[in-house]
């Protein structure tokens, strides 16, 4: 499933069902969640990568990561466990900041809401998540904006419970020059006050190099 439906449901409660399959895009909003002010920044990537090198480049920017397949979709399904691999073998890298835990990964089966199309059980996201020891989710971004939200919250808390925030820090990334060259959208217009900040990668329909 190409994920902007996802992550514009979960910014703005509206589902979009027509969309730009090569688009890329950093959306960035500001949410509450547990009474506390999260600044998300979140880089749609675009369906396929041309270059291996620019797949790592936004892995290394994200903080966590939601793998999105469609359930209709088994070439989507097939590619979740490489790229867990990829997020992992990338996050383990000595020249990463030495983080004790692998960052917080989602595995996430969208349009469950399309039964008579469906290609990929729920029992095979189960199964996948199992072997991978990554949480799961299957939703609809059409028939629920709760589910997305559930998504996000998950990545969040997982990064507070690795010690990755203090109280009201509010995280100023470097970005390479690949990473200045996407488009940045920004939801909220408190941006600048205080808060916790993080960086998602929401990846579609990748194939690696």
């Amino acid at each position: 499933m190409p994920a902007p439906a996802l992550t514009v449901r979960f910014i703005t409660r509206r589902f979009i069902g027509d969309y730009d399959p090569t688009l890329e895009m950093i959306y960035r909003h500001v949410a509450v969640i547990d009474g506390e002010m999260v600044h998300f920044e979140i880089l749609d990537t675009a369906g396929q990568e041309e270059d291996s090198l620019q797949i790592e480049e936004k892995i290394k920017w994200g903080d966590g990561f939601a793998v999105v397949y469609s359930v209709t979709d088994r070439c989507s399904f097939d590619e979740v466990m490489r790229l867990c691999f990829l997020i992992n073998h990338l996050h383990a890298s000595p020249k990463r900041s030495g983080a004790a835990e692998q960052p917080p990964v989602v595995i996430v089966g969208n349009k469950k809401d399309l039964q008579f199309d469906r290609m990929v059980s729920t029992e095979d996201g189960e199964n996948l998540s199992k072997a991978l020891k990554i949480p799961f989710y299957e939703i609809s971004t059409r028939d629920s904006y709760e589910e997305p939200v559930a998504v996000f919250s998950s990545l969040y808390q997982e990064l507070l419970r690795q010690g990755h925030f203090s109280p009201g820090s509010f995280k100023r990334r470097t970005v390479s020059k690949l990473m200045e060259k996407i488009p940045k959208m920004q939801a909220s217009s408190t941006l600048n006050s205080a808060g916790r900040s993080l960086s998602f990668n929401s990846f579609r329909d990748y194939i690696p190099e």
